[in-house]
């Protein structure tokens, strides 16, 4: 069975990690919450959230880590030392890491987004191509590049993309859960009720 971490941080997007966690535990795709610094981690929009642990070494047994965004809690996440080294090592080992909104500053740091293709909030590239100006940005909904083993996605509104795009490139099938959640049916149907 495939197994995630979403990493949650003070500060974070809680829609952007909650939605991962909600679409891979539908899919059942063992996702466990993983507090930076402690197992309560208060989102940016104070949101209280309970996390199943708190950061360790088990970070490397996963076969995907996903970080979500929020300015505060991508800033957290960039400027953690342990979570860094961590991360860097899981790239090393060519394990599969992914990064939304404004967390791909963090991938950056770290040196994950060098020569890789991905995407961010609107304005966050500019930091990303000061600190990685090899990686290639794309204005798109979410970015998997597969030879770096790198998802990435946009902001809020494309969590449930981002999710998707996690599960498919673990192997597992999204297009009946796309269909039960009405993700189709908003992709057909969103420009009339905009």
């Amino acid at each position: 069975m495939k197994k995630v971490a979403v990493v949650f941080a003070d500060g974070c997007e809680e829609i952007e990690g909650l939605s991962v966690v909600d679409v891979l535990r539908r899919l059942n795709i063992k996702t466990e919450m993983v507090g930076l610094t402690s197992q309560q981690i208060m989102g940016d929009h104070q949101i209280l959230l309970t996390c199943d642990k708190v950061l360790d070494d088990s970070l490397l047994d996963y076969d995907l880590v996903a970080f979500p965004g929020g300015k505060i809690g991508a800033e957290n996440l960039r400027d953690h030392k342990g979570l860094e080294k961590l991360m860097v090592t899981r790239y090393e080992a060519g394990k599969w890491n992914a990064a939304m909104c404004a967390a791909p500053i963090a991938f950056a740091h770290y040196g994950l987004l060098n020569g890789a293709d991905y995407t961010c909030y609107p304005g966050f590239d500019e930091q990303t191509k000061q600190v990685a100006p090899t990686g290639k940005f794309k204005e798109t909904i979410t970015v998997t590049d597969h030879k770096n083993k790198i998802i990435t996605s946009r902001g809020p509104a494309t969590a449930w993309a981002y999710a998707y795009a996690i599960a498919e490139a673990l192997g597992v099938e999204t297009k009946q859960l796309q269909q039960g959640m009405l993700y189709n049916y908003l992709a057909d149907n969103i420009q009339t009720s905009l």
